[in-house]
């Protein structure tokens, strides 16, 4: 499927991205070079985190806190790239900021969208945006969205932020965490949990195919049915 970006009018519409879509491929600068999406993301899962503007307070707190996750990520097999619609010079002064702020370094890539190529994209512009060419935060306050990419190259989660709201990264990372270790498997996670936790046995099994495929089974209801999680 082929994304364009157009103006919401009666005539024309944006085509949103939804989950299992292929993420949008695209080409643009970054603070670490000319870098292309599907290359860029290789076998690993990714996770786009996009902001308005650089040298915002919110948006240092989250900056900050991913540079602090990082061991957390690489554990994961994830890669983070950061989305601001300002150019690689500023991302580069910022990136001070964010150090400065955080003790730790911030060496994933962040990528000049101040075109808002894949602000448009990604369908990440609040509903009736005016984009002047001198715009504030303010003018392009909802491009905070986190969207995590499989190694497929598939959407598996989309999350959106006002602006007065900090992304918790804990709940990235629980949400990271439940996709990969449901990824291909017939089970899915009840709701808080959190690794170490038991898992939901897909309907897709029946009561013998379940404890043949993952051992006891612990039977709340007849159509959820609770086991031990996988540890690989």
């Amino acid at each position: 499927m082929v994304y364009t970006a157009k103006p919401t009018t009666t005539e024309e519409y944006i085509m949103s991205i939804r989950i299992d879509d292929i993420a949008p491929d695209f080409t643009v600068d970054s603070t670490a070079g000319k870098i292309n999406l599907h290359d860029w993301i290789g076998d690993s899962y990714a996770i786009l985190f996009s902001h308005p503007k650089d040298f915002t307070p919110v948006c240092t707190t989250e900056f900050g806190a991913v540079a602090q996750l990082a061991p957390e990520f690489t554990k994961r097999k994830t890669k983070v790239m950061g989305i601001s619609v300002d150019n690689v010079e500023e991302h580069l002064k910022w990136k001070r900021d964010i150090e400065a702020f955080s003790g730790s370094p911030a060496d994933f890539p962040i990528i000049d969208d101040t075109s808002l190529t894949v602000s448009k994209l990604y369908d990440m512009l609040p509903a009736g945006a005016y984009l002047s060419d001198n715009r504030t935060p303010a003018n392009s306050a909802t491009v905070r969205t986190v969207f995590i990419i499989g190694p497929d190259k598939k959407v598996r989660l989309t999350m959106s932020y006002p602006m007065s709201v900090g992304r918790n990264f804990a709940e990235i990372l629980r949400a990271l965490d439940a996709i990969q270790i449901t990824d291909g498997a017939p089970i899915a996670t009840p709701a808080n949990w959190v690794p170490g936790q038991d898992v939901i046995v897909g309907l897709s099994l029946n009561d013998e195919q379940a404890k043949e495929k993952f051992g006891a089974l612990d039977v709340k209801l007849p159509y959820l049915r609770l086991t031990k999680a996988p540890t690989n």
